[in-house]
């Protein structure tokens, strides 16, 4: 099997160790264990739990306890409909495994996290591209998702909030978006890593899973519960489909590691407290990021409404990869080259790390902005 090289994850594996302003960081601030503890308002007896601990493999689905909190999160889900993964990256590799074989017809939305199209292209699938548009607030045409549907359409692949605009399908568009898929039995699968974060609200759009019979979810504790340390993710979907995703997992995963299921059953536990934080710092960096962006006539973007990622695009000819070099070796401030999405003359900012890194790095990019005008 031959796959593409995965753009985004090879610009971060270079450079995000080594930066000094990370504005390309994807994650709500991440918490500390220390941090944690502390949110729980159960430190000692979450300390024992650890000390008691054995450090075996787990039960191989993720344990009863992890699996129940995680359905918790969606309206019309049961523990038998979770299976713990490495991640969400884990999740969405297993769910394309298990449905995509050669000859099938997938219909994936971009710009997207790469999985979604690299893997079934990889598998042999026929793979159609249904292209978001800036001018469309990065929205999908769903009529020309409809027309790009046949027959022998296995999946549709979505990203919801998306990743990188931070565009949110609503209701009403998931709603269409299962009809289209009921109308060829086709699956959705809906990468929902970034739901809990939606800028109004308490933060939660309604997942694909709880609107379709063959929806498919997969998020993680990496994103909004900023614990990407842990490598914890889960699919959310029917019981069949993930008995047959299981015997995929049995060649690569087997259990999650005990202390990371333990760690995400405490934040789960006390989730009401943890995404406080987190739509503290999302909404409060979007509102700083905004008002940056629209002091400027060298930068435009659609406002996001939900996730931790924007798509600004900027005023000058050279290509984004010059763009994101130049800027992380003048100042040290990282972004994520646009043309790692497909999407020239554009960068990926996170804004929901530390605020005042967020400030003195969007300084930084304007002083950046200012010697590029000046140069022409």
């Amino acid at each position: 099997m031959k796959i593409r090289e995965f753009a985004v994850e090879q610009w971060m594996n270079e450079y995000e160790e080594t930066c000094r302003y990370n504005l390309a960081e994807t994650c709500v601030r991440s918490l500390t264990t220390g941090e944690l503890l502390e949110l729980s308002g159960r430190r000692e007896e979450v300390l024992a739990e650890l000390a008691a601990t054995p450090l075996t493999y787990g039960p191989i689905p993720g344990s009863p306890r992890l699996r129940a909190l995680v359905a918790g999160l969606y309206t019309a889900q049961g523990p038998e409909n979770v299976l713990i993964t490495h991640g969400a990256i884990g999740a969405n590799a297993l769910v394309h495994a298990t449905l995509v074989e050669p000859g099938d017809h997938v219909v994936a939305v971009v710009p997207t996290y790469q999985q979604h199209y690299s893997i079934p292209d990889s598998y042999g699938a026929r793979v159609d591209r249904l292209t978001l548009r800036e001018e469309h607030g990065w929205l999908p045409d769903l009529d020309e998702l409809d027309g790009l549907v046949t027959p022998d359409t296995k999946l549709i692949a979505v990203n919801n909030p998306n990743n990188p605009t931070g565009a949110l399908i609503d209701a009403a568009g998931l709603a269409r978006i299962a009809k289209t898929a009921e109308r060829v039995g086709a699956w959705v699968l809906c990468d929902e890593v970034y739901r809990g974060v939606d800028q109004t609200g308490d933060g939660f759009t309604v997942s694909i899973a709880d609107l379709y019979e063959r929806g498919i979810s997969t998020g993680s504790m990496s994103k909004p519960y900023s614990l990407a340390g842990l490598r914890l993710g889960w699919i959310t979907g029917p019981a069949d489909l993930l008995r047959a995703v299981a015997t995929h997992r049995d060649y690569t995963t087997i259990s999650v590691g005990r202390i990371d299921d333990l760690l995400a059953c405490v934040a789960l536990e006390n989730k009401d407290a943890v995404l406080a934080r987190s739509h503290r710092i999302t909404r409060t960096n979007l509102a700083i990021l905004d008002e940056w962006v629209s002091g400027r006539d060298d930068i435009t973007y659609v406002k996001p409404a939900s996730g931790t990622t924007a798509l600004l695009r900027y005023d000058s000819p050279i290509g984004s990869y010059e763009f994101c070099t130049r800027l992380l070796t003048e100042t040290g401030v990282m972004f994520t080259p646009g043309a790692a999405f497909g999407i020239e003359h554009t960068v990926r900012i996170g804004f929901a790390d530390d605020t005042e890194t967020l400030r003195t790095g969007l300084r930084l990019v304007g002083e950046f902005l200012g010697r590029l005008t000046a140069a022409r």
